[in-house]
């Protein structure tokens, strides 16, 4: 296997921004004061200025991963910039709507029809649209009861839900507190009532995490059960626009340069989603059309909080390496952690921690641990497992490695 450094990958992957969701908008400068109407007062014909906070009519990807906002005629591309006429990129909603508003917008996502997946849907009063590529899909508008019986009109939200987030494919729509979940396949819908949770004017997914929007606030819900975790609601402005001095959650930390990016350990689980740790953070690098954001680890392994040591998936688990404990997650939707762990590593995997980075190649059982300059070769198949082969590594303090199709990557420090 070919030997490749990981630098330049981490640093294109790393170095975010820890304000809006990166996307590589252009921010634009504040325009000059205006003083011909009242203070406080916009003009007849001013575009919304969402950060001085919005109520969304509806929010959703496209099939690039630019996401749109949508308040009343106007929407906003992207995380920054100013509004624009909806009609100027979805020209047919003004046909039969007037100008009027989105109720609820998603993209869908169905798989096994390609004919409709990836498309954005637009519900007005009773009527669908389809869009792909902006373009209006033939046949549509169509009633809302034609596509997704069922379901009422005059919705609020709406929100796709892929199977494994979901029991199976869904959208999610919501009207007040009623939810109704539409399952793609069979067309069957059941209704669930969230009383706990506020009337959603919009709803977005974004990175497996499901948002209700209300009034310039946004709380995050469980996509099945609708329960809520954490402290909600918060302020839109600081995670989902950029609105300059006083807002975001970055706390005014700057970007990492390449020379200062080190990475904790990488993996890629069993369904392509590669993970990529840093400090007591996370980010998931396979998500680049919706964008890259770091989550503290416990977002998604809550046992886990603080820096890990090494990552590797097998088979459907992923093993979390802290010091001489092991902890084996399932690796669904939503990361569970396996009865009776964490477990001492010596147990595990027959070696004492710590270790410095472990990784394990496509469809092979051997798992790679490095402590120091020597890797260990540890058959997962075999038991018990031990140390099948130990031999030096010409690298002095590697902090992270994984191998793809591609070969061994890895990352270590510079010696100064």
């Amino acid at each position: 296997m070919t030997a490749v450094l990981l630098s330049l990958y981490a640093c294109l992957a790393l170095a975010l921004s820890n304000a809006a969701p990166v996307h590589h908008d252009v921010m634009i400068k504040d325009a000059p004061e205006d003083h011909s109407h009242p203070k406080g007062e916009d003009p007849p014909d001013a575009k919304p200025d969402r950060c001085k906070g919005i109520e969304f009519d509806a929010i959703t990807p496209d099939e690039k991963g630019n996401t749109f906002f949508f308040k009343g005629d106007h929407l906003w591309k992207g995380f920054s910039g100013p509004a624009e006429l909806s009609n100027s990129i979805f020209k047919e909603l003004d046909d039969y709507h007037h100008l009027g508003h989105v109720d609820a917008a998603f993209r869908m996502h169905h798989q096994d029809d390609l004919n409709v997946h990836d498309h954005i849907y637009f519900f007005l009063d009773d009527k669908i649209f389809s869009y792909y590529n902006y373009t209006l899909e033939q046949g549509y508008p169509v009633e809302i009861q034609q596509e997704f019986p069922g379901v009422p009109s005059h919705l609020d939200a709406a929100v796709e839900c892929p199977k494994g987030e979901c029991i199976t494919d869904s959208v999610l729509f919501f009207k007040g507190n009623e939810i109704y979940s539409f399952d793609i396949k069979t067309k069957s819908v059941k209704k669930k009532v969230w009383a706990h949770l506020p009337n959603c004017t919009s709803a977005f997914r974004w990175l497996e995490h499901y948002y209700c929007f209300h009034g310039y606030n946004f709380t995050r819900f469980h996509p099945v059960s609708g329960d809520v975790t954490g402290t909600y609601p918060k302020d839109a402005r600081n995670y989902f626009m950029r609105c300059g001095e006083g807002f975001g959650h970055g706390g005014g930390a700057r970007k990492q340069r390449c020379s200062e990016v080190k990475l904790n350990a990488i993996t890629i689980d069993d369904k392509g989603r590669s993970y990529a740790f840093q400090d007591a953070m996370y980010m998931r690098l396979d998500t680049h059309r919706d964008g890259s954001h770091h989550f503290p680890i416990s977002r998604l392994w809550k046992e886990i909080s603080v820096v890990v040591d090494a990552v590797f998936n097998y088979g459907d688990n992923m093993y979390i390496i802290q010091g001489d404990q092991v902890y084996i997650y399932k690796s669904a939707a939503h990361y569970t952690l396996i009865e009776g762990y964490p477990k001492p590593l010596k147990e595990e995997l027959g070696i004492d921690g710590p270790v410095d980075a472990a990784f394990l190649c496509p469809n092979q059982h051997i798992v790679n641990v490095i402590q120091g300059q020597k890797m260990y070769d540890i058959d997962l198949a075999a038991t018990p497992r031990a140390v099948k082969m130990e031999r030096p590594i010409p690298f002095p303090e590697i902090d992270a490695g994984f191998c793809d199709a591609d070969g061994v990557k890895k990352q270590f420090r510079q010696m100064t």
